[in-house]
This record gives C-alpha cells, structure tokens and sequence, in this order.
C-alpha cells in the first residue's frame, strides 16, 4: 500500500528554494537550533547520475527543460535550475568574487546599512573552504588552452577561474566532484535537524495583514498541502521568487529590476579535437571587464550544432566536424533592466527584458573581439551565431562580422539573473531591507539572487552565498 502523502507540515521558519541562497540560509538557521523546514519545487538527483549538459539533464534538472526566455528585441533566452540544490546542480562551477568596487556601488545606490566589505571578504574565505574552491590540478582542456592562448597572444588580461570542486584522484581533473548545495550545506542542514521537501511547489503565502503564516503548496501527486510557519525565506531564485511574492500580494517594485549578463556565442573550428563535451573551459578573458568579458561554454555535439543554426545554410557542413569545434561566449554588464510579471492563472510568470542601444552595440563589439581571440588561438573558421553572419577566417573578415552584426539577428541568452527584489533601506529603489525583509512584510524575508542591487559583472554564485550568509546570521542574532 501507497502511503498518503502529508497534506499539512508546521515549521518555525519555512524557506522556499534550496540552492545557493536557500541551502545556505537552511544551514546556518539549522545550525543555531531554528526548526527549518525547506520546500523544493524539483527533485532531488543523485549528482554524477546524469551526463553533464546533456538533454536528459536538461530535462531533469531545469525548468521547462531549460527552453524560458525573457521577451524583447531581441528575446534573451535564461535557465533555470530546479532540483535540490538549485543551479549549483547544473552550472558549470565558476566561483569568482565580486569587486569592492560592486559593493561599494551597491551600497550607495541602495543605500545598504551595515554591509561591511571586509566581512563580506570574511564570508567568502568561509564559503571558498566550504566549497573547496580552487583551479584545476594537471593540464587544462585543449578548449581552455586554446582561449587562454589566443589572449596571451594579444596581450589581453586573462585568467583561470576557480571552481567549487575537489579532486580525490589527484591531478586527474576528470575525476573532479562539484561541491553543489547537496554535497556541502543542504547537507549540513539536514545533519542540524532541517527539513527537506521535494517536488512540492509553493502557490502562494497567505498573511494576515503584514504579517504571513501559511504557505499554499501542490503536492507531487497534484493534491493540495499547507505549510504553517512562523518565518519564511523566499530563496526561488530572481524568477520564481519575484513571481510567488506576486501571487501573494507583495507587489510595488517586486520583479521591476531584472538584470542579467546578456551573451552571444560563437564556435570555433581548430586543427586538431578540442571539444570535451562533458567540461567548459576554466580560462576568461577580463580585458574589457567589467564592460565585457570572454570565456567558453559547454560543447557537446547539440550545442555546437545549435550555435551553427543562425545561419545554417552556410555553416551546417561544419557540423561533422565537431570534435574539432568549441562554443564561446561574450557576456556584457547590461545598463538595460526587465520585468518579471505573474500572470492569473498562469504557472510561470511573464518575463521581459529591454536591452539598451549601448547593451546592442556592446554585444556587437564583444563578438567580434571574441573572433579575433579565436583566430590569435589558431583557428581555422569562426561561426559566429547570428543570422546572415559571415564565416571568419582571418581579420580581414571581421569587418563583414561587424557590419552584419544586429543584436536582433543573435541568440542573446544568459544563465545569470539578478535584482528583482534588490535589498536596501532607499524604498525608491528597494525592494526589501538591508537585511533581506520585504519592506511592508513583518517575516517575509528574501535571500538569493534576486537581492543583489545589479548584475556584478561576474558569477553571482559567490555574491549570492556570501549575501544569504550574512543576512541569515542577522537573522539569528535579532529573530525573538
């Protein structure tokens, strides 16, 4: 016999979400003795279970099997992760701080109290050895190299990125382990007494006046469950938490500034197999940062075929040769914002996105940049990824690139979302307090991406962690 399922469950504090902001908001709250109950929307997947950026991960671990775009002109194509441990389940990996300069901004801009750089700077080092977080042992992949030679070649500042990883076989970095939510602090939650629910949804949170109680869930077999808490951290992520505090009556700026790292991507032909589908390149290029950076993304086989298809009638007969071929990208620091809008009767939100005409001719420049890159590497021909493009096969054709070159024409996407309940005490700009409460909500309490004031210009993961710690401890210093 089936046991039925639990249609109500009580906690002290409930948080919603279970990646980089949920998992680390669920161990340090655990860990002070809070009874902490997490609420996934995804399932949990054993990590190693499934072929790195494959499609069956896809269509296991991200949401919509990882096909959500934000619209505009152009549309940015984005990811979500949803599983337990969120994005760090299906992201490459990368860890990189933000600058002092970003929390220096962040602070003016938003007017954030008590946020201290050098305790910042502390939580990292915490986060860092937690994560195990360090380069690659032994020798880089050949697409890697092959980026890291052709900015060595310019003379462009360029470097390895750190990875959350640990390598138990030594200097084979094939055998690397992604220390993820669910091999560091989901975890360390669990081992403190927190709670773990998987593939329930939360619909919405119910409140009486400022003050919340109750969270609406459906179940994994579709049937109604309710969540009484005393606290609620909303860690969904810069989509899905905008979305639910919407659906909850948390309106005013919720969800009305998106910001993202907007890219275009281009593949690169070499003489000799450079493709390692089951890695991305650890090596960016941070010349033009934080305007514009440059590095390299998965490759297996559909993903190259994919870059090809902008303009497939002149680039498909490369396609065969793709164990010759890697994918690159070119993301900028957009000076555009967007919206994230719930919908009645709607499951997922609208989303959109305006690219300023700076944004558009900043992408045009960081592809053609990343060509040149390409052919100081060594490359044969370079497809860049948008309709009518040309293919690159000496400097001579850059010009070509960059006078067919519209933002229109490309596959815009990103895979960094942020800002869509930023935190501060300035409400003209502000969603949510310096600590991470809703302003207008007595223990509604964010703490994930969507707090960061603005894109920083690098992978937020470490900014995310760094925030969600501080603030959860703030939590436990101050909550009755």
């Amino acid at each position: 016999m089936i046991a039925e399922p639990l249609r109500h469950h009580d906690a002290d504090v409930l948080i919603i979400g279970s990646g980089a902001g949920g998992a680390t908001t669920a161990a340090i709250l655990a860990e002070a003795g809070h009874d902490v109950l997490v609420v996934e929307e995804g399932p949990w997947v054993e990590q190693g279970s499934m072929v790195p950026f494959s499609l069956e991960q896809m269509d296991r671990q991200y949401r919509s099997g990882g096909v959500t775009v934000a619209l505009g002109r152009p549309s940015i194509a984005y990811t979500e992760g949803r599983c337990a441990g969120g994005g760090t389940e299906v992201n490459s990996g990368l860890y990189r701080r933000p600058s002092e300069a970003t929390l220096e901004r962040w602070v003016r801009t938003h007017a954030i109290h008590e946020f201290s750089a050098d305790e910042f700077f502390s939580i990292c080092d915490e986060v860092e050895t937690a994560l195990n977080v360090s380069t690659v042992p032994g020798q880089h992949t050949p697409a890697s190299e092959r980026l890291r030679a052709g900015a060595a070649a310019l003379g462009w500042q360029h470097d390895e990125i750190p990875r959350w990883m640990t390598y138990p076989d030594g200097d084979d970095a094939d055998a690397g382990q992604r220390q993820s939510m669910t091999r560091t602090y989901l975890p360390r939650a669990v081992a403190a007494g927190a709670r773990l629910l998987c593939e329930h949804r939360v619909d919405r949170l119910v409140s009486d006046g400022p003050r919340a109680f109750r969270a609406e869930l459906t179940g994994p077999d579709g049937g109604p469950v309710t969540i009484d808490f005393g606290h609620v951290f909303v860690c969904g992520g810069a989509i899905q938490t905008p979305a639910l505090l919407q659906r909850s009556g948390h309106r005013g700026l919720v969800g009305r500034a998106l910001a993202v790292h907007p890219t275009v991507k281009l593949a690169a032909r070499f003489d000799e197999v450079v493709n390692v589908s089951a890695d991305v390149p650890v090596h960016q290029v941070k010349e033009f940062s934080p305007d514009l950076s440059f590095g390299g993304s998965a490759s297996q086989p559909g993903l190259v075929a994919l870059a090809l298809t902008d303009n497939w009638a002149e680039m498909r007969r490369a396609v065969t040769a793709w164990p010759e071929i890697a994918v690159y990208y070119a993301a900028i620091s957009s000076q555009g914002r967007g919206r994230v809008t719930a919908l009645p009767g709607m499951r997922d939100p609208l989303v959109t996105y305006r690219l300023t005409r700076r944004d558009r001719a900043m992408l045009g420049q960081g592809l053609a940049r990343l060509a040149l890159v390409m052919l100081e590497a060594g490359a044969l021909e370079v497809y860049p990824s948008f309709a009518s493009a040309p293919i690159v096969r000496s400097r001579s054709d850059l010009a070509a690139l960059t006078d067919r070159f519209t933002a229109t024409s490309a596959s815009v996407m990103t895979v960094h979302l942020c800002s869509t309940v930023p935190m501060g005490s300035d409400r003209a700009v502000a969603a949510a307090d310096s600590f991470g409460r809703v302003h207008g909500a007595d223990n509604v309490y964010v703490n994930d991406a969507s707090l960061l004031p603005d894109a920083p210009g690098v992978n937020p993961q470490a900014s995310v962690m760094a925030v969600a710690i501080r603030n959860a401890r703030r939590f436990v210093e101050t909550a009755a």
